[in-house]
């Protein structure tokens, strides 16, 4: 039995509702244990013998669709995926706010080009690495809140579908998805 998580986008921000309840009673109706969600922001971790992560988002995406119908891209990490990104983060020694140390999940690695052609908007300071699936964020004069590198900007630019965790939800969930 393996760990994950599963990471809803766009979940209980603007328009799209969803009731951590109904979120957890379709995680656990696909046959997964174990199942807990975090805040209420879309965050689930559960336990499942099912060893491709793709096909896990694609069932989650799938019930939402059929059961409430919600159109709802869902990014999925294995415990080990997150312990690495809990623990890899290059700027974590930099800040104690962890409400500027964020990460964008992304669901497919973006190409080169288009990492290499990513900038930070206007005059905003923030740092950014951009490893495999995700991109580590550091806003150091301010929050997200107020920044235009979004997940909307980064989703526009690296032309990959992205969902955005600040750091308390990041080192939450590796800790929800250890085994």
């Amino acid at each position: 039995m393996t760990r994950y998580a599963a990471l809803l986008r766009g979940v209980n921000v603007g328009s799209t509702r969803l009731a951590m309840a109904d979120l957890r009673r379709i995680v656990t109706d696909l046959g997964h244990e174990d199942v807990k969600t975090y805040l209420q922001s879309g965050n689930v971790a559960f336990g499942s013998s099912v060893r491709d992560a793709e096909k896990l988002a694609a069932g989650i995406e799938r019930a939402l669709a059929d059961e409430l119908a919600l159109t709802v891209p869902v990014l999925v990490r294995s415990g080990r995926e997150l312990a690495a990104v809990a623990g890899g983060n290059p700027y974590a020694d930099r800040e104690d706010d962890p409400t500027r140390l964020l990460v964008a999940f992304l669901a497919t690695p973006p190409k080169k080009a288009a990492v290499d052609a990513l900038t930070v908007p206007g005059s905003e300071n923030v740092s950014f690495t951009v490893t495999g699936r995700e991109v580590f964020l550091h806003f150091v004069d301010g929050g997200y809140g107020r920044s235009k590198f979004t997940n909307a900007y980064l989703e526009k630019k690296l032309a990959v579908v992205s969902t955005t965790r600040n750091w308390k939800s990041v080192r939450a969930l590796a800790e929800m998805t250890a085994n």
